[in-house]
């Protein structure tokens, strides 16, 4: 079938196909088309046609063949191509000895040209999108300087092992979510026990209150008319009132009582909260007062919310709003922790900053001192729909001071509201997006945000940061 070779072709020798291992038994989501077995054979235009129909007949797995011309990527034909041409009528006479450059002019399809980076997922969705006929084609996988070919075969395979690793971890995920979702019902439910339980002994104090203080106003009373005759009195009840401190007593009970009004008061409003915060297996929405919810989430981060941190309340006026309370406080939950975590971590660095400063000079320092704020600003907003229609909003803003987002960590929290990378790590302001997006058919936004200094200017180093905007459609 070949001839042998004439000297001005000899140069033109094909190399030996060598093939690379790939990590098949190493796959993950994130593989890429570097991890799978790819074949290395190139082969100049001027080779004959019986030299490479040779080098396919010795290595029956090869694909196809990489051409090049003075060391440059001109393309590739495949095994497969390359057969259909020889067995047309005379195609043996016609190209077999002559340069593949002849072959090719004929032969030449539309290649799929992918960088090594390139996901398998993807990798496998553009070949599937080629014509039928160019489907089993192979692809051409470019590495650096060099060009590999990946049996179409090959990355299908790997395609559908990653869908079943993908659809594995989906299941481990959902798995996880269900165990973890039955334990904050059952922590819920522990909680809502709780609080009731403290609810009801602050019930009866509460309600007794009233009584004492109406008790001891009387008593009161009574020891002011003994002091009318005081002159009267025996020596012994004389002594006694020195000695209980009469005055102070008259003075102090009236503020006991109100102290212990003011601690019963704040101990129910706590467990009210707790009750508020732990109802998160709704099924139905009701009419909720966000403002209450905000406060209620405001009380429980108490703790952390230390005297450093000045919260500033817009609230405006707002009607009920129809939602699922309970998971809407843990949205209120999420975005006020992120806000009191920066701005914990940016009181830390900058103390930090000003110790070293100290050490290191004598000199008073001109960095201004940063106040960590956060501004929850509530309103009612109408907005203008795609269809030319006006529809309300209501709005809640979450905004702190503390560092600003950078453009490549704005992106990084926008990819993770999406559902490829809620399946591979689910964090907290992604489930903030899925309840108010999925759940209430909301919008949830986040963007840097400036806020103005005492004087109204802006200082981007210490007043910069971040927002949260929370978008309710009022039905």
């Amino acid at each position: 079938m070949s001839s042998q070779p004439t000297s001005q072709h000899r140069r033109h020798l094909p190399m030996l196909p060598t093939l690379s291992e790939g990590s098949l038994l190493a796959l993950h989501l994130e593989s890429t088309l570097r991890d799978l077995p790819l074949y290395q054979f190139e082969t100049d235009l001027n080779c004959l046609g019986t030299e490479l129909a040779e080098v396919f007949e010795q290595h029956p797995l090869l694909p196809g063949a990489v051409l090049i011309e003075r060391r440059q990527f001109v393309g590739m034909i495949s095994r497969k191509r390359f057969l259909e041409y020889l067995i047309r009528p005379h195609g043996m006479e016609i190209f077999l000895r002559e340069p593949l450059r002849v072959l090719y002019s004929y032969a030449r399809s539309e290649l799929l040209l992918l960088p090594g980076d390139t996901p398998i997922l993807v990798a496998a969705q553009q070949a599937l999108r080629r014509s039928p006929e160019l489907r089993g084609e192979p692809i051409v996988v470019q590495l650096e300087q060099s060009y590999q070919m990946l049996d179409i075969h090959e990355l299908n395979i790997a395609y559908w092992q990653i869908r079943g690793i993908e659809t594995q971890v989906r299941y481990e995920r959902a798995q996880a979510q269900m165990i973890q979702s039955d334990k904050m019902a059952n922590l819920g439910r522990l909680v809502d026990g709780v609080a009731h339980e403290i609810l009801d002994p602050v019930s009866f104090i509460w309600g007794n209150l009233s009584h004492v203080a109406a008790y001891s106003e009387d008593l009161l009373k009574l020891i002011a008319a003994y002091d009318r005759w005081q002159a009267k009195l025996p020596q012994d009840i004389l002594d006694l009132q020195l000695e209980l401190e009469i005055d102070y007593l008259r003075e102090d009970l009236p503020r006991t009582i109100e102290s212990i009004r003011t601690g019963a008061e704040r101990l129910s409003k706590l467990a009210t909260s707790l009750q508020n915060f732990c109802h998160i297996d709704e099924v139905y929405p009701k009419p909720a007062d966000l403002h209450e919810y905000l406060d209620g989430i405001l009380l429980l981060l108490k703790s952390r919310l230390s005297s450093e941190i000045q919260v500033i309340k817009n609230y405006g006026h707002l009607p009920p709003v129809l939602c699922y309370p309970g998971q809407l406080n843990q949205v209120f939950m999420n975005t006020l922790s992120h806000a009191v975590d920066a701005l914990l971590n940016q009181a830390v660095s900058q103390q930090l900053h000003l110790d070293f400063r100290a050490d290191q000079t004598t000199q008073p320092s001109n960095i201004p001192t940063f106040k960590p704020t956060i501004e929850i600003t509530t309103q009612v907003r109408t907005m203008t729909s795609m269809d030319g229609g006006n529809s309300r909003w209501v709005s809640v803003c979450i905004m702190h001071n503390g560092s600003s987002l950078s453009a490549a960590a704005q992106k990084e929290i926008l990819e993770s509201f999406s559902v490829k990378k809620r399946a591979e790590k689910e964090t907290s302001l992604a489930v903030s997006y899925q309840i108010v997006t999925a759940k209430h058919g909301g919008k949830f936004e986040v963007r840097a945000h400036s806020l103005p200094t005492a004087d109204g200017s802006i200082d981007l180093e210490t007043s910069s940061g971040i927002e949260f905007e929370i978008l309710l459609p009022l039905l």
